[in-house]
């Protein structure tokens, strides 16, 4: 069929669920707005990577609107595409499908009801063996999501944790609070302490709860390439979950998140970092605590959008190399 001159590039190529593999090419201010422009999809089945988001924000201790977050970084995400993902060598999306799913359903007027949702509806995209990507939403999501993950794979994982923040203040095995559910995750087997690690912390909690520490000072010093050494030296072989707070980043290059606290790395240490991190066993990602209303020009939510891709291109990676990268 001839091409028609008034139409001379596909658009919405987000309502083509038919198109697993490749970049787009429609302009970045135009056509329905998925996670970088990959086909959405009620269902994961058939696709490598099930992209969601979890529009959470029941639990922040500071400033609201991380509701607001997996929105945004979709948005966002529009003006990386087009280009093969820096600082891979090839288009990622050569390598794996993609499927956004839109986000997870849930009611505003039952608190109590929202870990068993997003659990649930978690376990339904990781029922099709797709690998789960979470866009947030307040950091709690990661507990429903873990429990969910751990149930598919049947044994704990590691935990890589970037954030300024511990999460792991007391918790009484019912609250539904951005700052315990570490404690949770652990108190509940979900997570392997010896093996897990937090990177860039700048806070203090009275627990650690076994989980190793490079705090915001000697991520500093010791710099990305070293810091990453350490992840991978320290989490070895252990399946792993990597969450990343947005407020890992210091406010100057993410000050759109409910609390923010001086300090942090950037965002081209945190690029470096994950780019290293591909020999891990990864089985899930999650890029949490985006909150628009107290956003500038898109910044934070595209450092969000960025860590997700950064994470989707080591998954291409690992699968390119013939590595299993189904949870």
């Amino acid at each position: 069929m001839a091409k028609d001159p008034l139409f001379p590039r596909p658009v919405d190529d987000a309502l083509d669920a038919s198109r697993r593999y490749g970049e787009s090419i429609e302009s970045n201010y135009a056509g329905a707005v998925s996670f970088l422009r990959r086909p959405y999809a009620r269902s994961a089945e058939g696709f490598d990577v099930a992209v969601w988001g979890v529009p959470l924000d029941t639990s922040v201790s500071n400033r609201p609107g991380t509701r607001f977050g997996p929105r945004a970084i979709r948005e966002v995400s529009t003006i990386n595409v087009g280009d093969p993902t820096y600082p891979f060598q090839f288009d990622i999306f050569s390598e794996l499908a993609v499927a956004d799913t839109g986000d997870c359903s849930l009611d505003y007027g039952r608190v109590d009801q929202m870990p068993a949702a997003i659990e649930a509806q978690a376990a339904a995209r990781l029922a099709t063996g797709a690998h789960l990507v979470t866009l947030g939403g307040d950091h709690f999501l990661t507990y429903p999501v873990l429990k969910a993950l751990v149930a598919r794979i049947g044994r704990p994982v590691a935990l890589v944790q970037f954030d300024a923040h511990q999460d792991t203040w007391d918790d009484d095995g019912s609250r539904i609070d951005h700052g315990t559910m570490i404690t949770r995750a652990v108190r509940e087997g979900l997570i392997v302490p010896e093996r897990s690690i937090q990177i860039g912390i700048r806070t203090n909690a009275p627990q650690d709860c076994g989980l190793s520490i490079v705090d915001g000072l000697l991520a500093q010093e010791l710099g990305p390439l070293a810091t990453a050494s350490r992840i991978l030296g320290h989490v070895e072989d252990t399946p792993v979950y990597v969450t990343f707070d947005i407020d890992c980043l210091d406010p100057a290059f993410a000050p759109g998140t409910g609390t923010p606290v001086c300090g942090g790395i950037s965002s081209s240490f945190a690029i470096s970092c994950l780019r290293r991190l591909g020999a891990l066993d990864l089985k899930g990602f999650d890029v949490v605590e985006v909150s628009p209303p107290y956003d500038h020009a898109g910044i934070t939510a595209l450092a969000g959008c960025t860590m997700a891709q950064m994470y989707l291109g080591l998954l291409a990676e690992r699968k390119r190399m013939g590595k299993q990268i189904a949870p």
